[in-house]
């Protein structure tokens, strides 16, 4: 920001020092340890650099449970992670940001951080907003408003790891809380987003560990790359449908899982933090 010079010494004093108490109120909120659904609190120990200031981190978006039925008895509270928001975390967090550190020269923390919209203006100090099980979870209307104003400043959203007809309909009516006005449409090959670092043509369902011998999960067998555009042509919010790309990133460095999923799944990530860092 560029600030006018004023003759009057005192005012500009005083508007420095204002400045800074806003600055203040907006600094990004410390790095914090959650339990997930799928691993203790400390069962992944924490790397060196987890206090490391950087361009990047691996923002995961916290938020309340909706319908779950297949996670009955393994909810928690939502503020304090072992909810929806906490699948393949952290994990996938920690493998994909590991990724992103060997394949670009963004300067990465390897440790993830995870983002309440309730939670004053932190949202804002990251550009690149994640979250899985899209089709099952709760936002509040004071999350969605949030959201949307996010998005509209510049930010961009990734949504993820959602199957079929139902979960499908629960995400739609959840953005149409965001952005009332705009619609969801196939994302176009030609679109930057996918040639921004790697050129991502083909693309195909990325299968999820738990569905390998079906090889897709409920009705969702065509993978869908979807999205919604600002005015300007930007894509905001970038949709996996019918994809399971934190799998790909949770598991990418076992055997049993195969290499193609995950090798795409990696590339269409570095794809969206670039597109969301240059766009």
């Amino acid at each position: 920001m560029k600030w006018q010079v004023s003759a009057l010494v005192l005012i500009c004093a005083a508007a420095c020092v204002a400045a800074a108490h806003a600055l203040d109120r907006t600094l990004p909120h410390a790095f914090r340890e959650y339990p997930g659904i799928e691993y203790r609190l400390g069962s992944i120990p924490l790397p060196p650099d987890y206090q490391e200031k950087t361009e990047w981190a691996f923002a995961r978006l916290m938020y309340p449970g909706g319908w779950n039925d297949g996670y009955a008895g393994r909810e928690g509270e939502w503020h304090e992670g072992a909810c929806l928001w906490t699948q393949d975390f952290p994990r996938a967090d920690r493998h994909f940001s590991e990724a992103v550190k060997r394949l670009t020269r963004i300067s990465v923390r390897s440790v993830e951080q995870p983002v309440n919209l309730d939670d004053g203006d932190d949202v804002y100090n990251w550009p690149w907003l994640y979250a899985v099980q899209v089709g099952e979870w709760g936002i509040t209307d004071g999350q969605a408003k949030k959201l949307r104003d996010y998005l509209l400043r510049g930010g961009f959203f990734m949504a993820d790891d959602f199957h079929g007809t139902e979960e499908w309909q629960v995400f739609e009516a959840s953005m149409k809380r965001v952005f009332p006005d705009r619609t969801i449409v196939d994302i176009p090959d030609s679109d930057p987003i996918f040639h921004t670092v790697y050129d991502l043509d083909d693309r195909y369902q990325i299968v999820g560990a738990e569905h390998l011998a079906e090889g897709h999960k409920k009705d969702g067998f065509v993978a869908r790359w979807r999205g919604i555009y600002d005015d300007k042509g930007r894509v905001m919010v970038a949709i996996s449908f019918n994809s399971d790309i934190g799998d790909s990133w949770e598991w990418a460095d076992e055997p049993e899982y195969p290499e193609k999923y995950s090798a795409l799944g990696i590339r269409v990530g570095i794809n969206y933090i670039v597109y969301a860092m240059t766009h």
